[in-house]
């Protein structure tokens, strides 16, 4: 488990400047295949090998981000799940992001463990 996955997300205030940099890369170490665009938001594609699994991590992930209080971008499509985070409240990243990143990554490895 990754440490950003044992952190929760606290609640971000307006005016908090968005992470830049060095912060940004030392988090972004700590991922596996998020990108970072444009120093804003976090994307990543997850692959299943059908529709109904590509759902199942949707509701999954959804149930996540309610418990974290933080919600990413989500588009699904057959067999494909695209993945937006950023904080809306500062436009930008914030460490909030990167743990939700890594406890979504979580949720994927524990539906492939379940195939």
């Amino acid at each position: 488990m990754s440490n950003l996955a044992a952190k929760h997300c606290v609640p971000c205030h307006k005016g908090i400047p968005p992470l830049k940099g060095s912060a940004l890369a030392a988090l972004t170490g700590q991922l596996s295949f998020w990108r970072v665009v444009e120093e804003h938001h976090l994307l990543k594609t997850f692959l299943f090998p059908d529709f109904a699994q590509a759902l199942e991590f949707v509701n999954r992930t959804g149930a996540v981000a309610e418990q974290e209080g933080h919600h990413p971008d989500l588009c699904l499509s057959w067999g494909k799940v695209d993945v937006k985070i950023f904080t809306h409240k500062i436009n930008g990243l914030s460490e909030n992001d990167f743990i939700l990143a890594a406890k979504i990554d979580e949720v994927h490895v524990e539906l492939l463990r379940a195939q």
